[in-house]
């Protein structure tokens, strides 16, 4: 048994034993915390579709939300095209009326390369990417000519984001777009940006009579 200085001495010995360890649990647990949040960082920049953000799957909303609409009949967030800025996307939706100028294997084959998804309904659904790839404006859509015009520079694409005129290199980019169940899933990180000019064997959609402005 220890007395008078001894004792004092090792509780002394014991406080400063607890405060190292008090100071070392700290560190560790601030270290922790740093770590996670810098790991969580890198991640949120090298793998966007971690975030659930634009770069990733986006449920935009149910079929049903969505009235489908032939390209001459199409209004904006109405029926026909449905603007979604959370996505980046104007998501079509035409009616299994609608006219296309190819038929059969051609008519498939074109679908499939554009991203065009046709339901079990008959209807077909686009998404497209709201952003002109001339020089990356939002594009918007006009109702009277049933297509979209760029205000920046002029390039003008129609209904299914095929290309018109103007000084785009290319039709609309698109993105992947995908049902499940009655959600309507667009993957805003998997998008087709090699959808070209059209010609007479691959242009899905007749270009609009109407003057745009």
């Amino acid at each position: 048994m220890l007395h008078g200085g001894g004792a004092e001495a090792a509780e002394i010995a014991k406080q400063r034993l607890s405060r190292r360890r008090f100071l070392r649990r700290s560190m560790l647990a601030v270290w922790g915390v740093s770590t996670t949040a810098s790991v969580a960082g890198a991640l949120y920049m090298l793998y966007p579709a971690l975030s659930g953000q634009f770069g990733s799957p986006q449920t935009v909303g149910k079929k049903g939300d969505f009235q489908a609409a032939l390209p001459d009949k199409s209004v904006i967030n109405q029926a026909g095209v449905f603007h979604i800025p959370a996505a980046r996307t104007y998501l079509v939706h035409l009616a299994k009326d609608t006219q296309f100028l190819l038929s059969g294997e051609d008519l498939k084959g074109q679908l499939d390369s554009e991203l065009v998804l046709q339901d079990q309904d008959g209807s077909y659904w686009i998404a497209l990417y709201q952003r002109c790839v001339h020089l990356g404006c939002t594009v918007p859509f006009h109702g009277e000519c049933g297509s979209f015009k760029c205000p920046c520079h002029g390039s003008h694409y129609n209904i299914s984001g095929e290309f018109i005129e103007g000084p785009a290199p290319r039709s609309l980019d698109r993105f992947q777009i995908t049902f499940e169940g009655e959600n309507i899933v667009v993957n805003t990180g998997v998008q087709n940006d090699h959808v070209p000019h059209p010609d007479a064997t691959t242009r899905l959609i007749a270009i609009p009579r109407a003057e745009c402005a």
